[in-house]
């Protein structure tokens, strides 16, 4: 065991201040739209691994590499990049049009008084499909705003369940980042994960739906929205998301996504080779930032956990929260409060992995609890944060629009993260918890 070192966790404080000081500059004293997004979060993770270099002087820096090299060597790290760049490589084949006829598809079949709770349930659905809420999110506000004019609904409450139903999927997406980054920095399948995670989301989301059909009754009607629509682009997805859930190997399930999405796409006439080709590069490119930030954080995390740092923030840990289901609390807050420094899900979950391992044998938490424990505690603090990039690009799209709307209107609307949350305590703290296998 190391020696317990609080000095060592300097690192990751230097990265808070840059980025998350630099964010809110920018976002709030400089009113740079998406001014979070503008920080180049890998120059901030360089300026923090040149201060872990620089810690330590009783170490070489030629030893120094070594220790990085050693946190890059590990199965998890390689497994998560080759997942991130084929999940890239799919939705850059099968593009995300699919979204909006899925959309149009549930409104014209489902009566006009539904139709905030049909939003809410294509959202879960199109979020699972694709693995993004951002991108949900940026597909689905407009069609929120058509259904808010065309029926009478608030535009706060469509967008609202929008948002709600992205994060659902952003949890439990096979091709989800998070999802991703969770089950292989905690070396679980994510079948098993799916299965954890799903006992959790779905009484929150059954509740959200009847909290949001309790609304629409109250809610005066002026009529509908009908728009054309084409079904058969869905159907990578949906093989996808069964192949996932039956457990099929994720590279596997990719590589069918990614022959059934090239066939329909070149079958239909949608794009032509040489674009499908440069497509699929592009999604995997989309995939550059990501994959450096959790290189990035395995180098910076060996070289902290060499020098005691994580020790220190376990026994901090130890003193706070006693017992496995009190552990299981601490583990969800630790990646709430690093989803809230850095505004990012995904980075939250990366840089808590190393730490919420040590915890997972401390309070004998099993690996399918803890990759479910990161994400949806990273989910639900993402989910309402005022300057995160789903909110951010909620409020764009629906200035875009014409509709002058604030972070502040939509948050009391964002019913799913509270009730996942509300769900979360209870299968902590009441549910019968299972011993590790």
């Amino acid at each position: 065991m190391k020696k317990s070192n609080p000095i060592a966790l300097l690192p990751i404080g230097i990265f808070l201040v840059l980025y998350l000081g630099l964010g809110i500059l920018f976002e709030y004293v400089m009113k740079i739209p998406m001014g979070f997004y503008n920080i180049p979060i890998v120059i901030a993770f360089l300026a923090a691994i040149l201060v872990a270099c620089l810690q330590n002087r009783g170490v070489k820096f030629e030893d120094k590499l070594e220790l990085m090299a050693k946190g890059l060597a590990d199965k998890n790290i390689v497994t998560m990049l080759l997942i991130f760049l084929t999940a890239g490589a799919f939705v850059g084949v099968v593009g995300r049009s699919s979204a909006e006829s899925v959309a149009f598809f549930m409104l014209g079949l489902i009566p006009a008084r539904y139709a905030v709770a049909v939003l809410f349930i294509v959202a879960c659905f199109v979020s699972t499909a694709m693995g993004t809420s951002v991108g949900t999110i940026t597909l689905l506000t407009p069609i929120a705003l058509a259904v808010s004019s065309a029926s009478g609904f608030d535009v706060p409450l469509c967008i609202g369940a929008v948002m709600g139903g992205a994060m659902f999927g952003d949890n439990l997406s096979f091709i989800s980042d998070t999802t991703i980054a969770a089950c292989n920095g905690q070396g679980c399948a994510m079948k098993d994960k799916f299965r954890e995670n799903f006992a959790i989301a779905l009484p929150a989301a059954l509740a959200t739906l009847g909290l949001i059909l309790l609304l629409s009754f109250r809610t005066e009607l002026n009529g509908s929205l009908v728009k054309p629509y084409n079904l058969i682009q869905i159907i990578p997805y949906v093989l996808v998301l069964i192949g996932g859930i039956c457990g099929i190997n994720v590279f596997v399930v990719l590589l069918i996504g990614i022959v059934s999405g090239s066939i329909i796409m070149l079958g239909t006439g949608q794009t032509a080779a040489t674009e499908l080709l440069a497509n699929m590069g592009s999604g995997a490119a989309g995939m550059f930032e990501t994959s450096m930030v959790a290189i990035l954080v395995a180098v910076m995390c060996s070289l902290i956990r060499e020098y005691g740092g994580f020790e220190a923030l376990l026994s901090a840990i130890r003193s706070i929260f006693k017992g496995k289901r009190s552990g299981q609390l601490g583990m969800g807050l630790l990646v709430g409060a690093m989803d809230i420094a850095t505004a990012n899900n995904t980075v939250a979950i990366v840089m808590a992995n190393p730490i919420a391992k040590e915890m997972s044998k401390e309070y004998d938490i099993s690996p399918r609890k803890a990759a479910s424990l990161l994400d949806t505690f990273s989910c639900i603090s993402q989910g309402v944060i005022p300057y995160g990039a789903q909110m951010l690009v909620a409020i764009s799209a629906a200035t875009e629009l014409g509709h002058e709307i604030s972070a502040f209107d939509i948050m009391p609307n964002l019913f799913y993260p509270g009730l996942l949350l509300i769900s979360s305590l209870i299968f902590i703290f009441v549910v019968p918890q299972k011993t590790t296998k």
